[in-house]
Order: structure tokens, then C-alpha cells, then sequence
């Protein structure tokens, strides 16, 4: 690696760690011409899917449209950036995971919101809204309910997340 300081060609590493849970090396560098130190990092590069949208085009999977998608379904509710940043690593790790070379921008979408389901139920119904297209108001009860069934009454997968409808937590039928 070249030295960013006077930029000798050849500099030698003085102390590697983990860092990033292991997904990244730091290493401290010093270099002989000029006795500088620096750090840098070292993240193994894999190669993602391409995308196969609906009209059947291929594009390269953007991380930024996914995150930024997330980010869109959460606006203005009570969710940690840090459980964000959770479930935008457990999608890249399911698509690295396939092993294939093009995927569904549909099987995608189902993983997002299988996400959502666990962060947020707000988010999940506003992804899900736009995601499958509801056309009117019983599309929106329909996929409520199916949430609400989904998640049993005093269940610990509910979390600290607040009711869809007025009057129905804990179970209780909606009016």
C-alpha cells in the first residue's frame, strides 16, 4: 500500500485487528521512508445478485436503495438506527446467501417486509401497501388482520410496538 504522506510506494503493517464483529480488519501501518502511521481497513468484497425487477430488466443490487426503502417505511416511528442497520445486514446475508447469480426483486421485497413485520407493524403495513399494491380500504383491513392474526395476543414477538387499530390491543376485537 502506498503511503499517504509521501507517498512511498511500500509501507509495512505494525498491528492488525477485528473490528466490525470480524467483518473487517484495521490495520496500523508505518511507513519506513517517512516514519508516518496511518490506519486502514480491510472488508472482503462479495459480488451480489443482480436484481430481476418485474418488467423483467436486470440491474446491479444497490444497498443504498434498500436502506433507503426501510428508511422511508420507518419515517417518524420509534425505531432505533441501529436495529435498522440489523436488518438491512440480515437481507445482504440471505441474498449472499442464495448463491445465485440474479434474483427476484420480488423474493426481495418479501424479505423487507418480513423484516418490517419484526421492527415495526406500521412500517410493515405502509411497505406492504405500496409493495402489493392495495387498491382500497379492505386491502388495508385484510393485510391488518392477517398481521394481527400473525402475531398472537400476548406474544413476545409484539415487543414495545404500539397497536394498528384503537382498541385492539392485548387481542381485543376492533369495531
Amino acid at each position: 500500500m502506498h503511503c499517504p504522506f509521501c507517498g512511498a510506494a511500500d509501507t509495512r503493517v505494525v498491528d492488525s485487528r477485528l473490528a466490525e464483529d470480524g467483518a473487517q480488519v484495521r490495520r496500523r501501518r508505518e511507513c519506513p521512508t517517512c516514519g508516518e502511521r496511518f490506519t486502514t481497513f480491510e472488508r472482503a468484497e462479495l459480488v451480489l445478485p443482480r436484481v430481476v425487477k418485474r418488467d423483467g430488466t436486470r440491474e446491479p443490487f444497490h444497498e443504498d436503495k434498500l436502506r433507503s426503502g426501510l428508511l422511508r417505511a420507518l419515517e417518524k416511528r420509534p425505531v432505533a438506527a441501529e436495529a435498522v442497520e440489523s436488518a438491512v445486514g440480515h437481507i445482504l446475508r440471505r441474498l449472499r446467501a442464495t448463491g445465485e447469480r440474479e434474483v427476484p426483486a420480488r423474493r426481495i421485497g418479501e424479505w423487507v417486509m418480513e423484516e418490517l413485520r419484526e421492527l415495526d407493524q406500521v412500517a410493515y403495513v405502509r411497505f406492504a401497501s405500496v409493495y402489493r399494491s392495495f387498491q382500497d380500504v379492505n386491502a388495508f383491513r385484510e393485510e391488518v388482520e392477517r398481521l394481527q392474526e400473525a402475531v398472537a395476543p400476548g406474544s413476545t414477538d409484539r415487543k414495545h410496538q404500539l397497536s394498528l387499530l384503537p382498541g385492539a390491543a392485548d387481542g381485543e376485537e376492533a369495531s
